[in-house]
């Protein structure tokens, strides 16, 4: 237990830990903040160690890692527990689909979050120098640019080999902000009154609607909540709870209200409180620590980001990827190329648009702020319709987290003009992308469904009239295991013969993170030669068609295929819009979300790498198909 609790302080409080470096100070920002005086320090504290008591330590470390999918956690882990385990597009009615496209909305914020944390993380770290020598400040930007090309050109070695080093990183960080705040605190321990509540009240009193655009500031020393219910399925709910009771929150607890006894003796420092409270002698170290604990923070949410990537794709709300696996003993640590990529001119755009940490500070908040929003919605349903909670239950638990998150989303909303938007065109660009995936396959799986041909009635027609057999297994992928797939009509009919076995062959990805073996494969032998087998994988799990097939061979006790004389049969389908009609908003929107997918399409991760067949015996078979 404490080494899988020193393990989560590396990969799951990084955001969290390294939050002191800019939360504070964000407050009491020339514009977007209120002044440094004594009752509004005491009300800033106040307002923080609350925030983390009821957001992070009651919401998600207490409430919601009870809410968990056979271990795992996240947005889409909720989502599963709330409308049930089938695949994506067999939920038809009207109330799952709303909570799909919700939890589609949570998720996409998500990756808004993730090229902006790499971000303001190393270079509010980096800037701690200009403290130390203003000389230095011409090289902030190009020094964290240098630090951020050095953490994603390491993400190919996969956050295992990485991450061997993260936990000590973190428990060192959290000693030592532990100790600056007590320190300052021992020196000035009158704001240890900030622990009452009534000071976050009165903050808002004084300051009418300036304190509540400075509670945007407050949100951001919630910034990793949602990673923390999230990769809860990596070490378990018990050593989460032991790493965040038995250090990070007391940790980050003594440094706010150390940075805040530091502004109660001395308001002038609002712009750096934290670097403020290091001694001269150990300023070059304290940098050094924060760059390596904000690489830890950045990584920590990139590895979340590729692997929340990696279940979307396989429950169908995206586009496949290349998938790399970095670790034969742990099967959630991948690496995503063409998306790690993608990040990094993503998070080095956004440090040379927003140049410092205080800019960027107020784009920061809405992304996590709204997931957070919509994670508590999902909560509140799955209570009520699943675990048969009262509403007055559901009202008292949920409720007063809700309230808490809108005030945050609002707050937030109000520093559009200053960056807000930045987050928010992120999410919608990914939601755009998510939602179009879903809506577009759903609507061709249903038109593939009502034009298929029932399997028995095709079997019976090829006794009645079989054609050429010859020698060897063909195998044929399709999506619904009662029904023939297109390419083995278009084989039939283009080349007139059959092989003397044929496999047709059900991949279903079913809404929990993995599948037991026994329950993984089901075969039904039918007539003449056919064999129908049903492979389930998790989302956690990449499926295998070989190897599927040689596991199915050693439960029938008997040699299925032989791998030289086995042949795949894969659709290949050129999609095309349909004729243009009259102008209409809606079959405008329609028009337009077509056109994604087909772009999405064309580019999605080839099925021969996806499904790990032989490049040699594969046959793909054309199919040229007009959107409707």
């Amino acid at each position: 237990m404490p080494a899988l609790a020193l393990a989560a302080l590396g990969i799951v409080f990084g955001d969290l830990g390294t939050s002191p470096l800019y939360a504070l100070q964000e407050t009491f920002h020339p514009q977007r903040g209120v002044a440094a005086s004594a009752e509004n320090v005491m009300g800033a504290v106040s307002l923080f160690l609350w925030a983390l008591i009821i957001m992070v330590s009651l919401k998600y470390v207490l409430v919601l890692m009870r809410a968990d999918n056979r271990g795992e956690g996240g947005i889409l882990a909720l989502l599963t527990l709330l409308i049930g385990e089938r695949s994506c597009h067999q939920h038809t009615g009207r109330r799952a689909k709303r909570w799909i496209f919700l939890a589609l909305i949570g998720t996409a914020m998500l990756y808004g979050d993730g090229v902006i944390t790499p971000a303001i993380s190393v270079l509010s770290a980096i800037e701690g120098l200009q403290i130390a020598t203003p000389a230095f400040q011409p090289y902030v930007v190009p020094t964290t640019i240098v630090i951020l090309i050095g953490l994603f050109a390491i993400q190919p070695f996969g956050s295992g080999k990485v991450g061997i080093i993260f936990g000590p990183i973190l428990l060192i960080w959290f000693l030592v902000i532990a100790a600056l705040g007590l320190h300052t605190l021992w020196q000035n321990p009158a704001i240890l009154g900030a622990i009452n509540p009534m000071h976050g009240i009165r903050f808002f009193e004084r300051n009418g609607g300036q304190g509540f655009i400075a509670l945007g500031a407050v949100v951001l020393c919630l910034t990793g909540g949602e990673a923390l219910y999230a990769d809860m399925g990596h070490f378990g709910r018990r050593p989460i709870q032991l790493a965040w009771y038995g250090l990070a929150l007391p940790s980050l607890a003594l440094n706010y209200l150390g940075q805040g006894a530091l502004l109660l003796s001395n308001p002038s420092v609002a712009d750096r409180p934290f670097y403020s409270m290091v001694p001269t002698w150990g300023l070059y170290p304290m940098v050094a620590l924060a760059a390596l604990a904000t690489i830890v923070a950045s990584q920590a949410l990139i590895s979340a980001v590729f692997s929340l990537t990696r279940q979307a794709a396989q429950l169908g709300y995206s586009p496949r990827v290349e998938v790399i696996h970095t670790s034969g003993a742990m099967i959630g640590q991948v690496y995503l190329p063409t998306l790690n990529w993608l990040l990094m001119i993503g998070t080095i755009a956004i440090v040379l648009l927003f140049k410092t940490s205080d800019n960027l500070a107020a784009a920061f908040g809405l992304a996590v702020s709204t997931t957070m929003a919509i994670t508590t919605i999902l909560f509140a349903a799955l209570a009520r319709v699943r675990w048969h909670w009262s509403w007055w239950s559901v009202a008292a638990v949920a409720g007063v987290f809700f309230i808490a998150d809108v005030a945050f989303v609002l707050a937030n909303t109000l520093k559009f003009l200053d960056g807000g938007w930045l987050p928010l065109a992120l999410g919608i660009a990914v939601f755009s992308i998510m939602a179009s995936w879903y809506a577009e396959r759903a609507i061709l799986a249903k038109e593939r469904r009502e034009r298929a041909m029932p399997l028995g009635s095709f079997i019976d027609n090829l006794a009645m009239s079989p054609p050429h057999r010859v020698a060897g297994v063909a195998v044929f992928l399709t999506e619904e295991a009662d029904v023939v797939p297109v390419e083995l009509l278009h084989h039939l009919k283009h080349n007139q013969v059959l092989h003397e076995r044929v496999v047709l062959l059900t991949l279903i990805t079913e809404e929990v993170p993995r599948v037991q073996k026994e329950h993984s494969l089901s075969v039904d032998e039918l007539p003449l030669g056919f064999i129908s087998i049903i492979a389930r994988f998790g989302f956690m799990e990449e499926p295998n068609v070989p190897n599927t097939l040689d596991l199915t061979s050693k439960l029938a006790d008997y040699e299925l295929f032989e791998p030289l004389s086995t042949t795949y049969f894969l659709g290949h389908q050129t999609l095309v819009l349909p004729r243009r009609r009259q102008w209409q908003w809606r079959g405008w929107l329609h028009r337009w979300s077509q056109s994604l997918f087909i772009l999405l399409s064309r580019n999605e991760h080839n099925a021969i790498l996806r499904f790990g067949l032989p490049p040699n015996r594969v046959v793909e078979l054309g199919q040229h198909l007009e959107m409707e």
